[in-house]
C-alpha cells in the first residue's frame, strides 16, 4: 500500500451513497465516486482520496474538462471555499452533456 510522507494511505476505498449538495441528485457510490455524475460538482472532503480528512468541506466547482487522445475526460475543480484546484478523471456514468458543456466553456 502506498502512503504519504506521514504514513497515511494515499487511497482509501469508501463505498458511500450521497445526495449532491449542488443539484440534489441521489448518487450511488462505488468506492471510487468523488463527484456527482449529473452536475459534476464535488466536495472538498479528502486530503488523500477516500480519507475524509479535509476540514475545508467546501464545494468543488468544475471549471474545465479536457479530453485526451483516448477519449478520456479529466475534470479540473476549484474549491469555492479555499481556492484549491484538483484534477480527477471523469467516471463512465458522468453525463456526457455536462462534460461537453464544461469542455466548450474553456
Amino acid at each position: 500500500m502506498k502512503t504519504d510522507k506521514n504514513g497515511a494511505p494515499l487511497f482509501t476505498r469508501k463505498i458511500e451513497d450521497f445526495e449532491c449538495s449542488h443539484c440534489g441528485a441521489r448518487v450511488a457510490g462505488n468506492g471510487y465516486t468523488d463527484h456527482c455524475p449529473v452536475c459534476l460538482w464535488s466536495k472538498h472532503v479528502d486530503i488523500n482520496p477516500g480519507d475524509r480528512a479535509n476540514e475545508c468541506c467546501g464545494m468543488m466547482k468544475p471549471v474545465s474538462a479536457i479530453m485526451d487522445r483516448k477519449g478520456t475526460y479529466t475534470i479540473t475543480y476549484k474549491c469555492a471555499k479555499c481556492g484549491k484546484f484538483k484534477k480527477v478523471k471523469a467516471s463512465a456514468n458522468d453525463k456526457i452533456e455536462a462534460l461537453e458543456v464544461l469542455q466548450a466553456s474553456k
